[in-house]
């Protein structure tokens, strides 16, 4: 006669959340007296931020100065333009949701939280409006385009019109037109600015960096030399030189007849600078590729062209990811540089309103707030990378 034993469970303390916290924070006398000592601590220093923040901080600092530290001096009757980029830049968003979902769902319920967490500080009814508006059409586009594969392509051509979508709205056409008079670049400010630099640095450095690794890989002499004693004279010199440089000297270039705005100058400097780091980190992912593929490539009767563009490039972008999104990274940072040659940018317009006499005393409160926006910039950049890694395989073979 058999009889079937019960199935044996381990025990509940080393499985389960009991189990995780007694292999690594209660494994030893020693290791469970320093978690509790630092628990301790913790605990003590978060009470304390906690009362700073609800009780001690004076918040009303960032809600009187919200708009200085977004727009900068952007005219006040044209506000409306910037809200109408930024809701056709999430209502983009929302559609490459349904398209695509994974990544940029993310992006999508990240940028809704963010515009409803704007309506905790005491703002305009009108910015309330537009933020509701907004996560509207955050989740419009989303429905709109759920399902939808045909509409891939569609959705590529306007991400990639809307950065000129975005400057023609923001800078306006003449002077004198009637519903988009010119506002110069000199004007933007704040976040506004920052967020400008960094943006356009991106976009227009991206190909210009893989174009000097290309140059510098080149057969040609007189233009892989050229490549070289670009990308080598450039990472020789520091941002802030190149900033002077590109206020300084290049109207010197251009002649008394054209003259170019310091925002402008600015980011020449800035798309300098960066495409010739962003070289590098492609020249490595250049090196990467096995000769063999070429190789073959050129057997099936590629050309050099299409070797490039269909085998190498795209292996290489995809290995240097995580250098690129890192450069990229810096590039939003250091746009805090301009400040130095005049530009209010968000740090700049941070250090405004400390300069005001009704608001010394409170940098506490403005820096922080900086420091959270850039913060959440680069950490969601940070995080897009790490979900394109995965789905790329990058680090796998």
């Amino acid at each position: 006669m058999t009889t079937l034993s019960e199935e044996l469970h381990p025990p509940r303390s080393e499985v389960g959340p009991i189990g995780w916290l007694r292999a690594n924070l209660f494994s030893s006398t020693g290791n469970a007296l320093l978690t509790v000592v630092s628990g301790a601590l913790l605990g003590l220093a978060g009470i304390g931020v906690i009362d700073w923040i609800v009780n001690r901080a004076q918040w009303r600092v960032i809600a009187d100065n919200l708009r200085v530290l977004m727009l900068g001096i952007y005219p006040i009757d044209q506000t409306w333009r910037v809200w109408v980029t930024i809701l056709i830049g999430v209502s983009l968003i929302g559609l490459g949701w349904g398209v695509w979902g994974g990544i940029l769902r993310s992006l999508a319920l990240g940028s809704a939280a963010a515009a409803l967490l704007l309506n905790l500080f005491p703002v305009a009814a009108d910015t309330r409006l537009y933020t509701v508006v907004a996560v509207g059409l955050i989740f419009g586009g989303y429905r709109l385009a759920r399902g939808r594969a045909a509409w891939r392509r569609p959705v590529i051509v306007l991400g990639f019109l809307f950065p000129i979508v975005a400057v023609l709205l923001l800078r306006g056409l003449d002077e004198r037109h009637p519903v988009l008079p010119l506002v110069r670049y000199d004007v933007w400010g704040g976040l506004l600015l920052t967020f400008s630099l960094a943006l356009l640095g991106i976009v227009i450095s991206f190909p210009l960096g893989v174009l000097l690794a290309l140059g510098r890989r080149s057969s040609l002499p007189v233009v892989r030399g050229a490549c070289i004693a670009y990308i080598e004279l450039i990472r020789g010199v520091p941002l802030v030189t190149i900033l002077f440089m590109a206020q300084v000297v290049l109207p010197l270039f251009l002649g008394g007849e054209t003259t170019l705005e310091r925002s402008t100058r600015a980011l020449i400097g800035v798309v300098l600078f960066s495409a010739a780091y962003h070289a590098e980190n492609v020249r490595g992912g250049l090196q990467s590729i096995p000769p063999g593929q070429i190789e073959a490539a050129k057997a099936l009767g590629m050309n050099s062209l299409l070797t490039t563009v269909l085998i190498v490039l795209p292996q290489a972008l995809r290995a240097v990811l995580p250098a690129t999104t890192g450069q990229f990274i810096s590039l939003f940072k250091d746009t805090s540089l301009v400040a130095i040659v005049g530009l209010t940018d968000l740090l700049g317009a941070a250090r405004g309103v400390l300069a005001k006499p009704e608001f010394l005393g409170l940098s506490n409160e403005v820096y922080i707030f900086v420091a959270l926006i850039f913060w959440t910039f680069t950490y969601s950049m940070s995080f897009v990378s790490r979900r394109m890694e995965a789905a790329l395989g990058v680090g796998k073979r």
